[in-house]
């Protein structure tokens, strides 16, 4: 039930998968599926835990052997690819909050933060400036992807050359020790 919602998002959006609309994709009443989901935040949260999990596999699939800058872009490209292939299963991950470290949520998703933080190790970074390292490549590789989902891109210039700019510039950034907030 749960595949078929997220394909659902995917061809239809997010927003649009109601539980009339589930119902008819898998040729049931819609009072049936209350069998199965507690409510339609119940279904997104179930869609999210999917993707968490989908995700996770193919970026630790991706970042074996691999590290540094090559480790680096196999992440960015992994979680760039997931989301333009996934753009509406991928919406319900978006602002979701966890309930605890025993939340199926917080342990998938913490699968996909492993991955990138194995991307960190290639590199010199102050074990104090992890997080930030890993708030950057989430950021980037998101907003990118999710810009280009939603066809947002409409200048002339290649998208492809525009992220391989991006990943070279993290790698670059990476690479290059940083003095952020602190007095030298």
């Amino acid at each position: 039930m749960t595949l078929a919602a997220a394909g659902l998002a995917d061809e239809v959006g997010l927003a649009n998968v109601t539980m009339g609309a589930l119902a008819e994709r898998l040729g049931v009443r819609a009072p049936s599926l209350y069998k199965h989901i507690d409510s339609q935040a119940d279904l997104n949260r179930r869609i999210a835990l999917l993707v968490a999990e989908e995700l996770g596999d193919q970026l630790r699939s991706a970042l074996q052997g691999r590290s540094g800058r090559d480790a680096l872009a196999a992440a960015a490209h992994t979680m760039r690819n997931y989301i333009i292939e996934h753009p509406g299963r991928y919406a319900a991950t978006v602002r979701l909050a966890v309930t605890g470290p025993d939340d199926p949520l917080a342990i998938a998703g913490g699968r996909v933060l492993e991955s990138l933080a194995a991307v960190l190790i290639g590199y010199d970074i102050d074990p104090a400036d992890t997080v930030h390292a890993l708030r950057l490549l989430r950021s980037l590789f998101h907003g990118f992807a999710t810009i280009q989902a939603a066809g947002g891109f409409e200048m002339d210039t290649d998208v492809d050359e525009s992220f391989n700019w991006i990943v070279d510039f993290i790698d670059r950034g990476l690479t290059t020790k940083p003095t952020y907030g602190r007095l030298t």
